[in-house]
């Protein structure tokens, strides 16, 4: 049997796109380019000569991101699987000859994101991009809170004591390698009786298409219901907002209303007070629209390497969490745009 030589590699190539897997489909799907005016204001500050070395393309690196939140995987792990990897060589159009951007650039890339505060800016960017390619959020709208574990800590209970109390303890500022080490922004919180440490992912997809179309990025302890109004999509077609019984208020329901929204929020039970039929009968209909939503957190936990978040600190959750909602967006419309119909019924 004779030796593969670099010939061969096109061949390989023209067998991975013509399988038209993930990778190939976003890579000819997404107007990767009109994103570059953006990306390009981490380096607007002139350059004082042409010396040195030209910073790595921008798209490039935005790409790179893409991946690891499709994989959710670190940025060490990154580069080896980018010089590891065809499929991810080729999705970032780079050669066997050509260099891969280390794991410091990766994360001094995304760190330049969240200075410059582009990451909203990118998500609105494709947001716009959808409704122009006719993806406008229809049909009303689906609000949901979603819990991201950091790595866990291992804390005293006094330590934890005194940061629910919002305060460090004094010990950690003693020793600033600690302090490093630490995520004293993220928070405590129970859901069916399990506590959890780390932050939340509220956001609001409409009910057509199952794009995020709005979200917010708070610690653990905050309420679902206190973020409501950051996530209600003015420019959905649709008046109804979808939601579980963590929302339902008479002043959420009022406000709403006088708003102009269609309230669809579960009743609960309370103690001594369950539900009658008529309104189990009532959370049952609301629920076949509002478990759309589980659909988005689900393809996060499944087909995109779960939710954990490595970084540290409430602004780069923000950056992790928001490149982590575009690219599922991303993902998203590519799988809509390789349906041959693109009826509501269609696209669950």
């Amino acid at each position: 049997m004779g030796q593969q030589g670099f010939w061969d590699v096109d061949e390989r190539l023209e067998k991975l796109a013509a399988k038209q897997d993930l990778l190939n489909r976003l890579n000819t799907l997404v107007p990767w380019e009109t994103f570059r005016p953006i990306l390009a204001r981490i380096h607007e500050k002139p350059r004082k000569s042409n010396a040195g070395r030209k910073p790595i393309d921008g798209v490039l690196l935005f790409k790179m991101l893409v991946l690891q939140k499709l994989y959710n995987i670190s940025d060490e792990d990154l580069e080896y699987q980018v010089n590891d990897r065809l499929s991810f060589m080729q999705f970032l159009n780079l050669g066997l000859e050509d260099s891969v951007p280390d794991a410091t650039t990766v994360w001094s890339f995304r760190d330049q994101l969240q200075t410059h505060d582009l990451v909203d800016e990118l998500f609105e960017h494709f947001a716009g991009y959808l409704a122009a390619a006719g993806y406008q959020a229809q049909d009303g709208q689906i609000v949901d809170a979603t819990l991201i574990p950091v790595p866990k800590q291992r804390n005293t209970r006094t330590e934890n004591q005194t940061l629910k109390q919002g305060d460090v303890p004094s010990e950690w500022q003693e020793q600033p390698h600690k302090m490093a080490q630490k995520d004293i922004d993220a928070r405590w919180t129970k859901k069916n009786g399990v506590s959890y440490y780390g932050y939340k992912n509220h956001i609001s997809s409409d009910v057509r298409y199952n794009f995020i179309r709005r979200y917010s990025v708070t610690d653990a302890s905050v309420h679902d219901s206190q973020v409501l109004g950051e996530l209600l999509d003015a420019d959905n077609t649709g008046d109804g907002v979808w939601a579980d019984s963590a929302y339902l208020s008479t002043l959420i329901v009022e406000v709403l209303t006088l708003m102009g929204f269609e309230p669809q929020i579960n009743e609960r039970a309370y103690r001594n007070r369950p539900l009658s039929d008529e309104q189990k009968s009532a959370n049952r209909e609301r629920s076949k629209t509002r478990a759309k939503v589980e659909h988005v957190f689900g393809d996060w936990v499944t087909d995109m390497g779960g939710k954990l978040v490595r970084t540290i600190g409430l602004a780069r959750a923000k950056v992790n969490l928001g490149l982590k909602n575009l690219t599922y967006n991303l993902k998203r419309f590519v799988c809509l745009e390789t349906q041959s119909d693109k009826a509501p019924e269609t696209i669950g």
